[in-house]
């Protein structure tokens, strides 16, 4: 599904965000930027241990905000890692918001045209999906009415059930 803000897109598909080919995916990240399960684990294992070096030596940072690395071996340039929760394991609306919105710049800043999300929180953070949807919908909606770079924004949804929920506050009018 896709959504055109003036000549940009918002778009959720259903797949693996590994195998996106776009310039930068983002990483649900710990504060501390290691790599150990769920979306971080995935990224690891298919792009190679560097992209984990890489971000650790800039950590660590205040959950909310952002770093940037190689992609190592994926196919996406660069990974954008936004620190969603601290060394609790745990998340709440207002840093998903922060780590969306520093990611989202971090990427503007660097250039980058076209970037993917997976729902930052939700795994290992166990923050509802639904609320995830609706607050990251909504800061990568009104990031695209001004950006200058990044004209292209995708979340990718494991299942056909996160797919749905995401893909229902696309359209929603922003809070």
């Amino acid at each position: 599904m896709t959504v055109k803000i003036g000549e940009k897109r918002l778009e959720v598909i259903e797949g693996d965000i590994t195998d996106y080919e776009g310039e930068a995916i983002v990483n649900a990240a710990n504060n501390h930027f290691w790599m150990g399960g769920g979306v971080a684990g995935a990224i690891k294992r298919r792009g190679g241990q560097l992209i984990e070096q890489e971000a650790m030596q800039q950590g660590p940072k205040p959950v909310g905000e952002a770093v940037i690395t190689s992609g190592g071996t994926l196919k996406a340039r660069h990974v954008i890692h936004a620190a969603v929760m601290g060394q609790d394991l745990r998340t709440s609306s207002a840093e998903i918001l922060a780590a969306t919105r520093s990611a989202l710049q971090l990427a503007e800043s660097n250039k980058i045209g076209s970037l993917a999300f997976p729902a930052l929180g939700t795994g290992v953070g166990g923050f509802p999906l639904s609320e995830a949807a609706e607050i990251m919908a909504g800061a990568a909606r009104n990031f695209l009415k001004t950006s200058r770079f990044l004209k292209r924004v995708t979340f990718i949804l494991f299942d056909h059930e996160a797919y749905d929920i995401l893909a229902a506050h696309l359209t929603e009018p922003t809070k």
